[in-house]
């Protein structure tokens, strides 16, 4: 009788809390409009500046390794929240421009695409620009995600580039050998097993090597697309701006071979437009849309009761978490990454 006490009490909790959410949400609409929830993360806008204007400007966090993975209970991963926010933005007639705040080092290649190819896509389908403000860290897939951007704002101290493309694997059959483990393998193809780390290193063949070395290859190639194209559509629409942006360096396909860059000469290449902070990348938001003051916002994640309830809900997962303080790269081996090396030590 206690539990189902507290579970009505919850309940009643949750419905009042969506109703006032319902409410506050058609109040703060754009332009009084009320966008119904169909699918996706559940957002609630949130004003981080109040400025007293009705133009605003939306402030979407990329923060960590950018991964597919669920990032909470919700079910939902990295990638589902940023297309749910910049849907958001997109149908707010209020939101002038989309401030995308990235402090990564890069992560899944796979989660860095769909990523980009959202932002593309919200500026073909929109008039509102996009401008990267990168923090501390901007590196690899960090970059990935910024290069498609309108404009990109870096701090002279922020660690960026590193525009290349790892894949690891561990070969423990020395391990084996020691304690007397023979591994038993039956395949369809003599390829199979190319990347299992049972194998003796004598075994893989140097067309084995080639054919993981062209996929890493391919992959770059893509990246260096990425980067070519992002950063020439950027200068074409900024070239007739009273700044102008900046444009590549002729000879930047040389400062992608992994490296990192620090801002300051990732700015003189041509890989960011303007060194600043946060608050030089709000005003560079204002001057590339034309508006004076602007609301800052943010599309935080919404829990409402049915979420609660999974708390409740069983669970397979037998690991203990050890909090560090730091949250380490849960990398897999066969994977394709775009992960800043400054990162991994």
């Amino acid at each position: 009788m206690v539990v189902a006490i507290i579970l009505l009490v919850l309940l009643g909790i949750s419905v009042l809390f969506n109703i006032t959410s319902f409410i506050g949400s058609a109040v703060r609409g754009g332009g009084g409009k009320y966008y119904a929830h169909v699918a996706g993360p559940k957002l609630e806008e949130v004003i981080k500046e109040e400025n007293g204007a009705s133009d605003k400007i939306a402030v979407i966090e990329v923060n960590g390794i950018i991964t597919d993975t669920a990032i909470d209970q919700s079910g939902y991963n990295m990638v589902d929240v940023v297309r749910a926010q910049l849907k958001r933005a997109e149908q707010d007639d209020r939101v002038k421009a989309v401030l995308l705040k990235v402090d990564s080092p890069g992560g899944e290649v796979m989660a860095a695409d769909q990523i980009h190819n959202e932002i593309v896509d919200f500026q073909k389908r929109t008039p509102k620009p996009v401008i990267a403000s990168m923090g501390s860290l901007a590196a690899s897939g960090g970059y990935y995600i910024s290069a498609p951007c309108r404009w990109i704002v870096a701090n002279d101290l922020t660690i960026t580039g590193s525009i290349g493309v790892i894949m690891s694997a561990w070969n423990y059959r020395g391990l084996m050998d020691k304690v007397g483990v023979l591994p038993q393998v039956y395949k369809s193809g003599k390829y199979k097993d190319m990347l299992s780390g049972s194998r003796e290193p004598d075994s893989i063949t140097p067309e084995e090597k080639a054919m993981v070395q062209n996929l890493i290859n391919e992959t770059f190639d893509k990246f260096k697309r990425v980067v070519g194209e992002g950063r020439r559509k950027a200068y074409d629409k900024n070239k007739d701006t009273k700044d102008k942006g900046r444009e590549l360096a002729s000879d930047w396909q040389d400062y992608a071979d992994g490296r990192v860059l620090s801002g300051t000469e990732a700015c003189k290449l041509g890989f960011v437009d303007e060194l600043g902070d946060f608050e030089d990348a709000l005003k560079r938001c204002q001057a590339l849309t034309g508006i004076g003051s602007a609301n800052v916002i943010e599309y935080q994640q919404r829990y409402d009761f049915s979420d609660f309830l999974r708390l409740f809900g069983k669970s397979d997962s037998k690991a203990v978490k050890v909090e560090l303080g730091v949250e380490m790269p849960k990398l897999q081996a066969g994977h394709l990454y775009f992960l800043s090396p400054t990162f991994l030590h």
